[in-house]
């Protein structure tokens, strides 16, 4: 059923993908939380829960009902279209009274949860198709592909100190536009990479005859390294109407997920930043580190 629901944009569509056993996994979790939920709400007792299954059952009944009859008022050359009409027409009726019963009668026996909630299923499921159709209607591009005003991006790489991981970036950052920048935001301590930028960086560079990268070094009074660095990409972003700017962020890749915590803190703000702040022409790309 949630797969059949995210067909029609109305509900995430991790709902369609089919996990290893080819089954709709995502479903099974929704629901098996959703059931964990219900029964810790009403404390394991599953008569309780009788309200609740009547209302869903008899709203179901009355909705098909009612459709079938939308469907023969629309359907002009079906044989028998009155009777059928009315049957379906008295089934609605009959099922639509039947919910207004029990929902009066068991309201104060758990029926209220299934009166706040198909609610609110309905406004939730309402607003994520409105976002669907937004995006498929901004992401749709019918004209080919455009191939004029190509240009090298900015490479931006913020940089603390050199070591394997900045010498990575550094290699993708020179493969990818002869505009390179180290950003290295200095802040009260010894200024760890500007000490060794003609040996490792500069002197290799010149030997191979490529561009010199340009180190930009940014002085943080207040020890601060995401509100500089943000400041500087923006600005040079204004700086260059039309070009794109890569930012290069060296990430280390863990074997295990708690070593996450030990690590990336800075790399992972400063992405969730890029992303809110920045715009089509910023570009962000992940350089991992395996270890």
């Amino acid at each position: 059923m949630a797969r059949a629901i995210a067909l029609r944009d109305y509900l995430p569509h991790v709902f369609i993908l089919r996990g290893r056993r080819l089954l709709f996994s995502h479903g099974i979790y929704a629901l098996t939380g959703f059931t964990a939920l219900i029964l810790i709400i009403f404390n394991g007792v599953t008569d309780r829960l009788i309200p609740l299954y009547a209302i869903g059952a008899f709203l179901a009944f009355t909705l098909s009902q009612a459709g079938m009859v939308v469907h023969w008022l629309h359907t002009k050359d079906a044989k028998h279209r009155f009777v059928k009409l009315f049957f379906n027409g008295l089934g609605a009726v009959a099922t639509g009274i039947t919910l207004i019963v029990v929902l009066v009668a068991k309201f104060t026996s758990g029926a209220w949860v299934t009166a706040l909630l198909v609610p609110f299923l309905i406004i939730i499921m309402t607003t994520i198709k409105r976002h669907y159709r937004r995006v498929k209607l901004e992401t749709a591009d019918p004209t080919p592909l455009r191939l004029s005003g190509l240009e090298d991006p900015i490479v931006i790489i913020p940089m603390a100190r050199w070591d394997k991981i900045s010498e990575k970036a550094m290699r993708f950052g020179l493969l990818m536009s002869e505009t390179v920048k180290v950003v290295h935001i200095h802040g009260d301590e010894q200024d760890a990479l500007g000490c060794v930028w003609d040996k490792m960086v500069a002197d290799p560079v010149r030997e191979a005859n490529r561009t010199l990268p340009e180190l930009i070094t940014v002085s943080s009074n207040y020890r601060t390294i995401l509100s500089p660095l943000m400041d500087y990409i923006l600005k040079l972003e204004d700086e260059n109407p039309g070009r794109k700017i890569a930012v290069l962020l060296p990430e280390l890749v863990v074997r295990h997920w708690w070593e996450n915590l030990l690590h990336n803190q800075r790399v992972q703000i400063l992405k969730l930043l890029l992303l809110l702040k920045g715009n089509q022409r910023i570009v962000v790309v992940n350089i991992p580190w395996y270890l």
